[in-house]
């Protein structure tokens, strides 16, 4: 089967990116009854926040280690002190699972490590610079309104979303990050089922979503 067969057949990758940001806000709390129309607005204005920003370095400190797939864990940024935990063995399995399901042509080798790692780089660009109140606006949600004062408000999960869609522009890659997270949960539940019927106990499948 040729690359394109498979990415036409996978139903993963039949859900398109922006289709991803609105399950990951669905799933988010405080989003449980949100019109969908809605979500799925704030989910495109997030995506295109993220894509459109300019690329930054990051500054925090890197640290690569193991133990990721127990936290169910890609990468991880810690404001005290600024550090970027990325988890090398969550990545190689995501590695895996990209050859696995033939998206090599959306995520080249490596870009699972460098889309991680652009991934936290704008957690931290968001925490320590005016980029946070930016994308408040950009996504038009009002947590108060007097007359014509209007004070944005936050929106739980965009910021995920804004920090897929950056790392996939910055990347290069084929496909939002959002995706191959959603294959990292599917891997995971597979071998939660393997895993029980031999007796063992590997991480829960729903927190092979989270990523910081």
């Amino acid at each position: 089967m040729s690359v394109s067969q498979a990415l036409v057949t996978d139903g993963l990758a039949a859900t398109d990116d922006i289709g991803w940001a609105v399950r990951l806000l669905a799933a988010t709390p405080t989003h449980e009854h949100r019109d969908p129309e809605l979500l799925r607005r704030w989910a495109r204005a997030a995506d295109a926040f993220g894509a459109a920003l300019a690329p930054v370095a990051c500054r925090a400190r890197i640290v690569e280690r193991d133990g990721g797939l127990e936290l169910g864990l890609l990468a991880r940024y810690t404001s005290r002190p600024p550090t970027v935990e990325l988890y090398t063995d969550t990545i190689d399995l995501a590695e895996r699972v990209v050859d696995a399901r033939g998206w090599r042509a959306w995520y080249p080798p490596g870009s699972v490590r460098a889309a991680a790692l652009a991934h936290e780089a704008v957690h931290v660009h968001l925490h320590h610079g005016p980029a946070k109140a930016a994308l408040k606006r950009a996504l038009g949600h009002s947590a108060l309104r007097l007359g014509r004062l209007r004070v944005p408000g936050h929106v739980a999960g965009a910021e995920e979303v804004a920090a897929h869609a950056y790392a996939r522009t910055v990347c290069g890659l084929g496909r939002s990050p959002l995706l191959l997270t959603a294959a990292l949960a599917a891997e995971t539940e597979a071998g939660t089922q393997s895993g029980s019927a031999n007796g063992s106990n590997p991480p829960p499948a729903r927190d092979a979503r989270r990523e910081n």
